[in-house]
């Protein structure tokens, strides 16, 4: 019996042994923190006293414990523990229990004992205690008589030790207990002069005991939930500890408070109308913003309302931003010219003219044509007949005044009056088609030069067609270098080269 009580002491402590259990339990946290463990254990004792003979003995104990923190606990506990020694040399005198060559004590031990967990939140921690009571007991002697009465004795109890607990869940676990219990020295019925140096002053045992226990409630550092938050977050937020999205938006609980920083318990944390879930995931919104872009509108209106970009202030690139559009002016954020008249929106709200009237001053010439004559969209008198188409088929002009960025096909805005022109003549004679022809000087590589002026010929295009000219009337063509109309020996006539062209196809 001590070599199986050796081997379990090895095998407790090893480390071969602590990292196999830790490998057959769950990889995650366990918390004792706030919750309340009952134990039960089984094991042996081996009685220390003035008895020569040490003889190994049963006993079992069971307690019930709080934990305050992780690393510390407090409670009861209380065992049954048979006390056996037996004597060589009997003592013939008949005046001690050295006259039997047997003595146990039988009895119920109660203490108060403190725990001190060694690894905060492990699943397998080692741990130390110590404690005190009292252990009640019967003692009897060879012959199976009670010695030397047949009353109860109470000694002080206490106990003391290391151990180790091992959890298969969050509920139940292993747990093994490796100490001793000191008593007084009349335990055995002998009290001898401690100026004996052969005699032991108390009575003790070593004890080792291993069983279940059960964890009872959740600790403030569970997360039942998984969502990210400890059951003492969610009771101080106010989330529910058993719904990892208390909201319902998409979103867990613990990323909402640490991550987006938006309220758990309520879907939509800025009232735009859209569930904070499907902002961060789907739409890409502020969630703690109702108007992501500052527009006047919230991001739940120009999604499923009025189609708009929720990220882009103005989403018809009109000049007007999208709420003042809709709230304001009661044009259309999606389309810059609502009128089609040839005119922004904001050019419009500008000039003073009406964005949802092509002709304000019912003259009958739209206000984007008069604008490009010249003649006042406000004064229906100066509205004039359409003017002849200024070229013929197969000629072209030059639209002088268009420029460029250097190397670039961005327009610069002084082009804009000649701009203007052109689209007055393509909107004043519908009936004519042209082709764009763009042309560079001779500076730096051909292949280049016929790529930006091509380029060019394409963004003058794009002009007229965004002012409302039909695309199929426009087409576009780039020449580079060829068919110079000046010296490009010299700046003058590099600037000359560098031209739009109108040239009529119909």
């Amino acid at each position: 019996m001590k070599k199986m009580l050796l081997v379990l002491l090895l095998v407790a402590v090893s480390d071969a042994g602590i990292a196999q259990l830790k490998r057959i339990l769950p990889q995650q946290t366990f918390n004792r923190d706030g919750r309340f463990s009952f134990g039960m254990r089984g094991g042996s004792n081996l009685w220390i006293n003035d008895f020569e003979r040490r003889q190994v003995s049963g006993g079992g104990d069971v307690f019930v414990r709080y934990s305050f923190t992780n690393v510390f606990s407090l409670g009861m506990m209380g065992g049954y523990d048979v006390l056996q020694a037996r004597q060589r040399s009997l003592d013939l005198t008949g005046n001690t229990p050295l006259q039997y060559d047997y003595v146990e004590a039988k009895g119920f031990s109660a203490d108060l004992v403190a725990w001190f967990h060694f690894i905060s939140g492990s699943f397998v921690t080692p741990y130390a205690y110590i404690g005190g009571g009292v252990y009640r007991y019967k003692r009897k002697v060879s012959g199976d008589i009670f010695y030397p009465d047949d009353k109860n004795y109470t000694t002080y109890h206490i106990p003391a030790g290391f151990g180790l607990d091992a959890m298969f869940s969050k509920y139940v676990g292993f747990t093994l207990d490796l100490g001793v219990r000191i008593m007084d020295d009349l335990t055995d019925a002998l009290k001898r002069d401690v100026a004996d140096k052969t005699v032991i002053a108390l009575d003790w045992y070593p004890t080792a005991k291993a069983g279940l226990m059960f964890f009872f409630g959740s600790s403030n550092y569970d997360d039942d939930d998984a969502d990210g938050l400890t059951l003492a977050e969610e009771r101080k937020f106010g989330t529910d500890p058993d719904n990892p999205d208390t909201d319902g938006d998409g979103l867990l609980d613990g990323e909402e408070l640490k991550l987006y920083t938006t309220d758990p318990r309520k879907a939509d944390s800025d009232g735009d109308g859209i569930r904070d879930g499907d902002e961060i995931l789907i739409y890409k919104t502020n969630p703690n913003k109702a108007d992501t872009d500052g527009d006047g509108l919230s991001d739940g209106d120009e999604i499923f309302r009025y189609n708009t970009d929720p990220f882009k202030a103005d989403t018809d690139g009109d000049g007007l931003t999208d709420g003042d559009e809709v709230l304001k002016y009661k044009t259309n954020p999606l389309k810059a010219d609502t009128d089609g008249d040839g005119l922004t929106d904001a050019d419009e709200i500008a000039r003073g003219t009406n964005p949802l009237n092509p002709d304000t001053d019912g003259g009958g010439v739209e206000d984007g044509l008069e604008v490009a004559r010249g003649t006042n969209p406000l004064d229906r008198h100066d509205d004039i007949p359409k003017p002849p188409p200024p070229l013929e088929v197969g000629k072209a002009i030059i639209l002088e005044g268009i420029t460029f960025r250097t190397g670039k096909s961005a327009i610069e805005p002084e082009s804009e009056p000649t701009l203007m022109r052109a689209f007055a003549t393509m909107k004043d004679n519908p009936e004519i088609s042209v082709e764009i022809r763009g042309y560079t000087d001779n500076t730096g590589s051909e292949s280049l030069n016929y790529t930006l002026s091509q380029r060019r010929a394409e963004a003058v295009r794009s002009w007229l067609i965004f002012k409302g000219i039909e695309s199929w009337r426009i087409t576009a063509r780039g020449f580079g270098p060829s068919f110079p109309i000046g010296d490009n020996r010299t700046a003058e006539g590099r600037s000359q080269n560098r031209r739009i062209e109108f040239f009529r196809t119909k």
